[in-house]
């Protein structure tokens, strides 16, 4: 199979959709590699290196488009991208269509064959969506960190404080991948942490591994209310696969919270958990809302490309070496695989996504 990897060209976003070495396993597979020129600089790869592993650069997206079978990238396609879609052509990325009608409605009128990233699932896992989960879960600390600084809007605590000085205190909205990245850091930094979840046995499990300053409630909104009052970092890293995330903090709860805390919404890229969230940038990464600072960056894994992209072509090489060697009839026979599809031949297939947009679900495909 012709597989293209475009340059990725959403606001500050320098991954790219493989790496060489990810390039050099499909090319020894039979498969021809189409890469954009200098689509993987912004993560440290550079034209030679694909050339090397076996693929052919190609001087613009248009023709990446155009000459390739499947596309693989890392975010979903924006509006200029739109035109170069070929009718009928597969596309492996994150697509997180629940929060984007737009793009649901592209890809049904040109037929895409479109895999998501974030709703392959095994058993109850999400193999594509963890390693960023988990690189996002980090930052969503450390970064929530940096903003309570006074010189950036917060409230001037140090998370973990000091000798002779209280602890702050970390609230987490999802004890997923995401969730416990998020706990380990802070638990790490020395705050109190305390990690809210609706899956009991996920947080007896937690409550066996995670460090004494880490608690579980189970959440509810009482227990996030309560919770979030005496909050000086909150992160919301709640995921429903393939749907838009549920709004747990409302614009009226902000007015519980103290001022020159700090919002972490690690979920915008499905819509966001808090009612108050947009979504921003890495250049212009916060507002302020009723004194609260918003974090909301929609691409947070892109701030470190170089791990990111490796990461993820460790992720996802299996899958799209299938997708590229199996007949697509047989493909999707395979629940993995049709749990990870959206759309197909101008319908939707994710059920999820056809009830956050209010459009016909195809079941069978």
């Amino acid at each position: 199979m012709i597989i293209g990897i475009p340059k990725e060209i959403k606001t500050d976003e320098f991954r790219v959709g493989i790496t060489p070495s990810g390039v050099r396993e499909l090319c020894k597979r039979g498969h021809t590699l189409l890469v954009e020129a200098n689509a993987g600089v912004g993560s440290g790869f550079f034209d030679e290196e694909y050339v090397e592993a076996g693929a052919s650069i190609i001087a613009t997206p248009e023709e990446v488009y155009s000459s390739s079978e499947m596309v693989m990238k890392v975010k979903e396609p924006i509006e200029v991208e739109y035109a170069r879609l070929k009718e009928g052509q597969i596309l492996f990325t994150y697509l997180h269509l629940a929060a984007d009608k737009e793009l649901t409605e592209v890809l049904c009128q040109k037929r895409i064959t479109a895999l998501a990233y974030e709703t392959l699932k095994i058993g109850r896992r999400l193999p594509l969506l963890e390693p960023m989960s988990e690189i996002a879960g980090r930052m969503a600390t450390l970064f929530g960190a940096v903003h309570l600084g006074r010189y950036n809007g917060g409230s001037g605590r140090l998370l973990g404080g000091a000798v002779g000085v209280e602890r702050n205190r970390v609230v987490i909205l999802g004890a997923g991948v995401a969730g416990k990245s998020a706990a380990d850091a802070a638990a790490g930094l020395g705050a109190e942490v305390t990690m809210l979840d609706i899956n009991t046995e996920r947080l007896t499990y937690l409550r066996d591994v995670m460090p004494a300053n880490v608690t579980m409630l189970y959440s509810t909104h009482d227990s996030i209310l309560n919770s979030i009052k005496n909050a000086d970092l909150v992160v919301g890293t709640v995921l429903l696969p393939g749907a838009k995330a549920p709004k747990l903090v409302t614009k009226e709860m902000l007015s519980d919270m103290k001022k020159g805390s700090v919002i972490v919404d690690v979920s915008i890229d499905q819509g966001g958990c808090f009612e108050t969230s947009h979504a921003t940038t890495h250049s212009h990464p916060t507002f302020e809302i009723d004194g609260i600072v918003h974090y909301c960056v929609a691409n947070m894994p892109g701030m470190y490309p170089r791990t990111s992209t490796i990461a993820l072509t460790n992720a996802t090489m299996p899958y799209a070496s299938m997708i590229a060697s199996t007949p697509l009839h047989l493909l999707l026979a395979d629940e993995v695989y049709r749990g990870a599809l959206n759309t197909y031949n101008g319908m939707v297939t994710n059920e999820a996504v056809a009830l956050a947009h209010g459009m016909t679900y195809k079941a069978d495909v």
